[in-house]
Protein backbone atom coordinates (compact mmCIF):
# COMPACT_ATOMS: atom_id res chain seq x y z
CA UNK A 1 0.00 0.00 0.00
CA UNK A 2 1.16 3.04 -0.96
CA UNK A 3 0.42 6.61 1.18
CA UNK A 4 0.74 10.24 0.05
CA UNK A 5 1.80 11.56 3.27
CA UNK A 6 0.68 15.28 2.26
CA UNK A 7 -2.63 16.54 2.88
CA UNK A 8 -4.56 17.36 0.03
CA UNK A 9 -7.36 20.54 -0.21
CA UNK A 10 -9.46 19.55 -2.52
CA UNK A 11 -11.29 22.66 -5.27
CA UNK A 12 -15.16 22.94 -5.72
CA UNK A 13 -14.26 21.38 -9.34
CA UNK A 14 -12.10 18.13 -7.49
CA UNK A 15 -14.57 17.66 -5.13
CA UNK A 16 -17.90 17.44 -7.29
CA UNK A 17 -15.52 14.89 -9.64
CA UNK A 18 -15.38 12.86 -6.67
CA UNK A 19 -19.50 13.32 -6.49
CA UNK A 20 -19.47 11.81 -9.53
CA UNK A 21 -16.71 9.32 -8.65
CA UNK A 22 -19.06 8.49 -5.50
CA UNK A 23 -22.57 7.86 -7.61
CA UNK A 24 -21.01 5.41 -9.84
CA UNK A 25 -19.51 4.08 -6.63
CA UNK A 26 -23.07 3.72 -4.95
CA UNK A 27 -24.14 2.39 -7.87
CA UNK A 28 -21.94 -0.75 -7.86
CA UNK A 29 -22.22 -0.82 -4.19
CA UNK A 30 -26.49 -0.91 -4.07
CA UNK A 31 -26.02 -3.89 -7.22
CA UNK A 32 -23.74 -5.81 -5.10
CA UNK A 33 -26.46 -5.51 -2.23
CA UNK A 34 -28.86 -6.73 -4.64
CA UNK A 35 -26.50 -10.28 -5.62
CA UNK A 36 -26.24 -11.15 -1.66
CA UNK A 37 -28.74 -13.97 -1.58
CA UNK A 38 -28.09 -17.18 -0.14
CA UNK A 39 -27.07 -19.48 -2.94
CA UNK A 40 -25.07 -16.69 -4.91
CA UNK A 41 -21.19 -17.08 -4.14
CA UNK A 42 -19.03 -13.70 -3.06
CA UNK A 43 -17.70 -13.63 -7.03
CA UNK A 44 -21.35 -13.13 -8.01
CA UNK A 45 -21.39 -10.29 -5.43
CA UNK A 46 -18.12 -8.84 -6.90
CA UNK A 47 -19.52 -9.31 -10.64
CA UNK A 48 -22.44 -7.12 -9.93
CA UNK A 49 -20.53 -4.57 -8.96
CA UNK A 50 -17.71 -4.26 -11.43
CA UNK A 51 -20.90 -4.74 -14.01
CA UNK A 52 -21.40 -1.30 -13.14
CA UNK A 53 -18.27 -0.08 -13.34
CA UNK A 54 -18.12 -1.49 -16.82
CA UNK A 55 -21.40 0.09 -17.69
CA UNK A 56 -19.72 3.56 -16.84
CA UNK A 57 -15.99 2.59 -18.40
CA UNK A 58 -14.66 3.66 -14.96
CA UNK A 59 -11.70 1.36 -12.97
CA UNK A 60 -11.25 0.43 -8.92
CA UNK A 61 -8.06 1.45 -7.62
CA UNK A 62 -8.76 -1.97 -5.54
CA UNK A 63 -7.26 -4.56 -8.22
CA UNK A 64 -4.08 -4.61 -8.45
CA UNK A 65 -2.68 -3.25 -5.08
CA UNK A 66 0.84 -5.12 -4.56
CA UNK A 67 0.41 -7.23 -1.62
CA UNK A 68 0.91 -11.21 -1.36
CA UNK A 69 -0.64 -11.76 -4.69
CA UNK A 70 -2.28 -8.40 -6.53
CA UNK A 71 -5.70 -7.78 -5.44
CA UNK A 72 -7.65 -9.74 -7.93
CA UNK A 73 -10.97 -7.66 -7.62
CA UNK A 74 -12.73 -4.42 -7.74
CA UNK A 75 -14.31 -4.85 -4.35
CA UNK A 76 -13.50 -6.81 -0.90
CA UNK A 77 -16.21 -9.28 -0.13
CA UNK A 78 -15.86 -9.82 3.78
CA UNK A 79 -18.27 -12.68 5.30
CA UNK A 80 -18.85 -12.99 9.22
CA UNK A 81 -15.34 -13.03 11.10
CA UNK A 82 -13.77 -11.18 8.20
CA UNK A 83 -13.05 -7.89 8.92
CA UNK A 84 -12.17 -6.37 5.86
CA UNK A 85 -9.98 -7.27 2.46
CA UNK A 86 -11.68 -10.74 1.67
CA UNK A 87 -10.95 -11.84 -1.80
CA UNK A 88 -14.06 -12.68 -3.62
CA UNK A 89 -14.51 -15.81 -4.44
CA UNK A 90 -16.57 -18.89 -6.80
CA UNK A 91 -16.47 -21.22 -3.48
CA UNK A 92 -17.68 -19.05 -0.69
CA UNK A 93 -21.84 -19.77 -1.16
CA UNK A 94 -23.26 -17.23 0.91
CA UNK A 95 -25.66 -19.00 3.36
CA UNK A 96 -28.38 -17.81 5.36
CA UNK A 97 -27.85 -16.00 8.29
CA UNK A 98 -24.45 -14.45 6.75
CA UNK A 99 -23.61 -10.62 6.86
CA UNK A 100 -21.12 -9.58 4.47
CA UNK A 101 -19.26 -6.39 3.91
CA UNK A 102 -18.74 -4.89 0.77
CA UNK A 103 -15.95 -2.58 0.13
CA UNK A 104 -15.76 -0.65 -2.88
CA UNK A 105 -13.59 1.86 -5.13
CA UNK A 106 -14.06 3.80 -8.38
CA UNK A 107 -11.55 5.73 -9.85
CA UNK A 108 -13.16 8.59 -12.50
CA UNK A 109 -11.06 10.72 -14.41
CA UNK A 110 -8.22 10.39 -11.81
CA UNK A 111 -10.23 10.87 -8.62
CA UNK A 112 -11.22 7.90 -6.53
CA UNK A 113 -14.41 7.00 -4.15
CA UNK A 114 -14.67 4.27 -1.53
CA UNK A 115 -17.40 3.47 0.46
CA UNK A 116 -18.65 0.30 2.32
CA UNK A 117 -21.73 -1.06 3.66
CA UNK A 118 -22.98 -4.78 5.61
CA UNK A 119 -25.58 -6.41 5.48
CA UNK A 120 -27.40 -9.38 6.29
CA UNK A 121 -28.32 -12.71 4.09
CA UNK A 122 -31.71 -13.23 4.53
CA UNK A 123 -32.82 -13.84 8.19
CA UNK A 124 -29.97 -12.93 10.54
CA UNK A 125 -29.54 -13.26 14.46
CA UNK A 126 -30.52 -10.00 16.78
CA UNK A 127 -26.99 -10.15 17.67
CA UNK A 128 -25.92 -9.40 14.20
CA UNK A 129 -28.60 -6.99 13.31
CA UNK A 130 -27.37 -4.97 16.42
CA UNK A 131 -23.69 -5.16 15.55
CA UNK A 132 -24.89 -3.74 12.04
CA UNK A 133 -27.18 -0.98 13.34
CA UNK A 134 -24.01 0.12 15.64
CA UNK A 135 -21.86 0.38 12.99
CA UNK A 136 -23.65 2.33 10.72
CA UNK A 137 -24.51 4.78 13.60
CA UNK A 138 -21.03 4.80 14.60
CA UNK A 139 -19.84 6.43 11.00
CA UNK A 140 -22.78 8.45 10.53
CA UNK A 141 -21.27 9.84 14.54
CA UNK A 142 -18.05 10.27 12.87
CA UNK A 143 -19.70 12.27 9.84
CA UNK A 144 -21.19 14.46 11.76
CA UNK A 145 -17.80 16.01 13.52
CA UNK A 146 -16.29 16.35 10.21
CA UNK A 147 -16.55 20.62 10.07
CA UNK A 148 -14.29 23.30 9.77
CA UNK A 149 -12.53 23.87 12.94
CA UNK A 150 -13.28 20.32 14.34
CA UNK A 151 -10.43 17.70 14.53
CA UNK A 152 -9.37 14.81 13.24
CA UNK A 153 -9.21 13.56 16.55
CA UNK A 154 -13.00 14.75 17.06
CA UNK A 155 -14.23 12.55 14.74
CA UNK A 156 -12.12 9.16 16.10
CA UNK A 157 -13.24 9.38 19.28
CA UNK A 158 -17.05 10.24 18.47
CA UNK A 159 -16.87 6.66 16.40
CA UNK A 160 -14.95 4.92 19.59
CA UNK A 161 -17.89 6.59 21.88
CA UNK A 162 -20.61 5.47 20.24
CA UNK A 163 -19.18 1.55 19.21
CA UNK A 164 -17.59 1.10 22.84
CA UNK A 165 -20.05 2.56 24.98
CA UNK A 166 -22.50 -0.35 23.27
CA UNK A 167 -20.37 -3.00 24.21
CA UNK A 168 -18.35 -3.10 20.97
CA UNK A 169 -14.91 -3.33 19.94
CA UNK A 170 -12.79 -1.77 16.97
CA UNK A 171 -9.29 -2.45 15.38
CA UNK A 172 -6.58 0.22 16.33
CA UNK A 173 -4.65 -1.66 13.51
CA UNK A 174 -6.82 -0.25 10.07
CA UNK A 175 -7.98 3.36 9.88
CA UNK A 176 -10.10 5.60 7.68
CA UNK A 177 -8.02 7.93 5.64
CA UNK A 178 -7.69 10.52 3.09
CA UNK A 179 -8.69 10.12 -0.56
CA UNK A 180 -8.16 12.04 -3.75
CA UNK A 181 -6.04 11.43 -6.76
CA UNK A 182 -4.69 8.48 -4.54
CA UNK A 183 -7.05 5.63 -2.61
CA UNK A 184 -4.56 6.41 0.26
CA UNK A 185 -3.54 10.03 1.15
CA UNK A 186 -3.53 12.19 4.62
CA UNK A 187 -4.54 12.11 7.27
CA UNK A 188 -4.77 8.67 8.72
CA UNK A 189 -7.88 8.44 10.73
CA UNK A 190 -8.46 5.91 13.29
CA UNK A 191 -11.63 5.16 14.76
CA UNK A 192 -10.10 5.37 18.37
CA UNK A 193 -8.63 9.41 19.67
CA UNK A 194 -8.74 11.71 21.48
CA UNK A 195 -11.33 14.86 20.66
CA UNK A 196 -9.28 18.23 20.20
CA UNK A 197 -6.13 16.26 18.69
CA UNK A 198 -4.77 15.53 15.47
CA UNK A 199 -5.20 17.40 12.07
CA UNK A 200 -7.63 20.28 11.96
CA UNK A 201 -10.20 20.16 9.74
CA UNK A 202 -9.87 22.97 6.42
CA UNK A 203 -12.67 23.26 3.59
CA UNK A 204 -11.58 20.75 1.09
CA UNK A 205 -10.03 18.19 2.85
CA UNK A 206 -12.04 14.56 1.94
CA UNK A 207 -11.55 11.97 4.52
CA UNK A 208 -12.58 8.11 4.19
CA UNK A 209 -14.58 7.51 7.26
CA UNK A 210 -14.89 3.48 8.51
CA UNK A 211 -16.01 2.25 11.68
CA UNK A 212 -14.65 -1.81 11.77
CA UNK A 213 -16.47 -2.70 14.89
CA UNK A 214 -16.17 -6.58 16.27
CA UNK A 215 -18.28 -7.97 19.18
CA UNK A 216 -16.06 -10.02 20.65
CA UNK A 217 -12.64 -8.43 20.57
CA UNK A 218 -10.17 -5.82 19.23
CA UNK A 219 -7.34 -8.09 18.21
CA UNK A 220 -6.99 -9.45 14.45
CA UNK A 221 -5.25 -12.05 12.54
CA UNK A 222 -4.30 -11.87 8.39
CA UNK A 223 -5.61 -15.18 6.56
CA UNK A 224 -3.52 -18.14 4.69
CA UNK A 225 -4.34 -15.99 1.37
CA UNK A 226 -2.16 -12.57 3.01
CA UNK A 227 -5.36 -10.69 2.63
CA UNK A 228 -8.59 -11.36 4.85
CA UNK A 229 -8.65 -9.84 8.07
CA UNK A 230 -10.57 -11.60 10.54
CA UNK A 231 -11.23 -11.11 14.21
CA UNK A 232 -8.73 -12.88 16.30
CA UNK A 233 -11.68 -15.10 18.26
CA UNK A 234 -14.01 -15.34 15.07
CA UNK A 235 -16.64 -13.43 16.28
CA UNK A 236 -18.49 -11.07 13.90
CA UNK A 237 -17.79 -7.85 12.40
CA UNK A 238 -19.06 -5.18 10.59
CA UNK A 239 -17.47 -2.63 8.14
CA UNK A 240 -19.29 0.97 7.13
CA UNK A 241 -17.76 3.94 5.23
CA UNK A 242 -18.39 6.65 3.36
CA UNK A 243 -16.06 9.35 1.45
CA UNK A 244 -16.97 13.03 3.20
CA UNK A 245 -15.51 16.57 2.25
CA UNK A 246 -15.56 18.85 4.59
CA UNK A 247 -17.47 22.04 3.31
CA UNK A 248 -17.74 25.67 4.69
CA UNK A 249 -21.81 24.10 4.77
CA UNK A 250 -20.83 21.17 6.86
CA UNK A 251 -19.92 17.79 5.74
CA UNK A 252 -20.71 16.57 2.45
CA UNK A 253 -21.36 12.85 1.78
CA UNK A 254 -19.90 11.79 -1.36
CA UNK A 255 -20.79 8.63 -1.77
CA UNK A 256 -24.24 8.52 -2.08
CA UNK A 257 -26.54 8.07 -4.95
CA UNK A 258 -27.47 9.98 -7.23
CA UNK A 259 -31.10 10.81 -4.98
CA UNK A 260 -28.77 11.35 -2.03
CA UNK A 261 -29.54 7.98 -0.45
CA UNK A 262 -26.99 5.34 0.54
CA UNK A 263 -26.72 2.24 -1.26
CA UNK A 264 -27.34 0.48 1.54
CA UNK A 265 -28.91 1.40 4.93
CA UNK A 266 -29.85 -1.31 8.09
CA UNK A 267 -31.13 1.53 10.14
CA UNK A 268 -33.70 3.40 7.59
CA UNK A 269 -30.97 6.22 6.94
CA UNK A 270 -32.45 8.08 4.01
CA UNK A 271 -31.08 11.30 1.84
CA UNK A 272 -33.44 13.60 3.71
CA UNK A 273 -33.26 11.93 6.90
CA UNK A 274 -29.12 12.63 6.26
CA UNK A 275 -29.41 15.30 5.31
CA UNK A 276 -31.67 16.49 8.32
CA UNK A 277 -29.22 15.10 11.22
CA UNK A 278 -25.97 17.09 9.34
CA UNK A 279 -28.28 20.47 9.72
CA UNK A 280 -28.56 20.23 13.14
CA UNK A 281 -25.08 20.32 13.84
CA UNK A 282 -23.70 19.73 16.92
Amino acid sequence: MSWDRQISIKSKDELNLMRDAGIINAEALKAAAEACVPGATTYDVNAAAEEVHHRYGVTSPFRGVPGPIPFPANTCTSVNHILVHGIPSKKHVLKEGDIISVDCGTTLKGYVADSAFTIGVGKISDAARKLLEVTENSLYEGIQRMRVGYHTGDVSAAIQAYAEGRGYFLTKQYTGHGVGRKMWEAPQVPNYGIAGQGVRLKAGIVIAIEPMVLIGTEKTKVLSDGWAVAAADNSLTAHYEHTIAVTEDGPRVLTLLSDGNPPVSVIGMSGDRLSQELAKGL
